[in-house]
C-alpha cells in the first residue's frame, strides 16, 4: 500500500483513524510502528507523526517503552464535554455575532460542505466541516483566551466519535446548525446563544439515551 510522500504522514493517520473509528482497532491495542511501517511500506517516521497525530485527537494514548495504543473513550467522557463547550461556545457566539455583522459567508460554506459530505456519506469530511463552522465562530468573537480554552478540548477527536457512536444521520448534524447561522445572520446575539445552547443539549441527550 503505498501512497505519494508528501502526503504519506496524513494518509497512514487516516488508515488508522477509520480502522478505530470502525471498530477494527479495539480499544487497548497495540499500534506497533514497525508492523504499521512494514504494511505502508515506508520507514517509522511517518507512521510515528500519524500516531502522535492521532494521540493529539485523543485517540491514541502511547507510554514509555510500551509503544502507542487505541485509547478507550467513556461516554460520560463524551457526554461531559458538552456542558463545557455550550458554556464556552455561548460565550464565543455571542461576541461574534456583533462582530460579524450579518457577514456570515463563511458560515454558510461550512453549512453547505456539510450538507455536501453529508450527501456522499463522508464522515470525515463532514466532521472537519463541523468543527470548521464552530472554530469560525470561536474566531470571530475575537476571545484569544477562550479560542485557547477551546483548542485545549480536542474538538476534532470527540466530535469524530460522537458522530460514529450515536449513530446520528449526516444529515441532521448539517440542519442542527441552521438555527444557530440564522440567528447570526440576523444579528441576534441572544438568539445565537440560546439556538448555540440547545445544539449542545441536544447532542448532550443523544448521548445519555444511547447505549454506547
Amino acid at each position: 500500500m503505498k501512497a505519494p510522500r508528501l502526503l504519506l504522514r496524513v494518509h497512514v493517520k487516516e488508515v488508522i483513524l477509520e480502522r478505530i473509528l470502525s471498530g477494527e482497532y479495539e480499544p487497548g491495542e497495540r499500534l506497533v510502528e514497525t508492523r504499521l511501517a512494514r504494511e505502508f511500506e515506508t520507514s517509522q517516521v511517518p507512521v510515528r507523526e500519524a500516531l502522535r497525530d492521532l494521540e493529539s485527537l485523543r485517540l491514541v494514548e502511547s507510554e514509555p517503552f510500551r509503544g502507542a495504543r487505541v485509547r478507550k473513550v467513556s461516554r460520560q467522557e463524551l457526554v461531559e464535554i458538552y456542558p463545557i463547550r455550550s458554556a464556552i461556545e455561548e460565550v464565543a457566539v455571542r461576541q461574534a455575532t456583533i462582530e460579524l455583522d450579518g457577514h456570515v459567508r463563511e458560515l454558510e460554506l461550512h453549512l453547505v460542505a456539510m450538507e455536501k459530505a453529508a450527501g456522499e456519506g463522508d464522515r470525515h469530511e463532514q466532521v472537519r466541516s463541523d468543527v470548521a463552522f464552530h472554530q469560525t465562530i470561536v474566531d470571530a468573537s475575537g476571545n484569544a483566551i477562550l479560542g485557547e480554552v477551546w483548542r485545549s478540548l480536542r474538538i476534532e477527536g470527540r466530535t469524530m466519535i460522537t458522530t460514529l457512536r450515536t449513530g446520528i444521520k449526516l444529515e441532521e448534524i448539517a440542519a442542527i446548525h441552521e438555527p444557530i447561522l440564522r440567528a447570526i445572520r440576523v444579528k441576534d446575539p441572544d438568539a445565537a446563544a440560546a439556538a448555540m445552547r440547545r445544539h449542545f443539549d441536544a447532542l448532550g441527550s443523544l448521548l445519555e439515551e444511547r447505549d454506547i
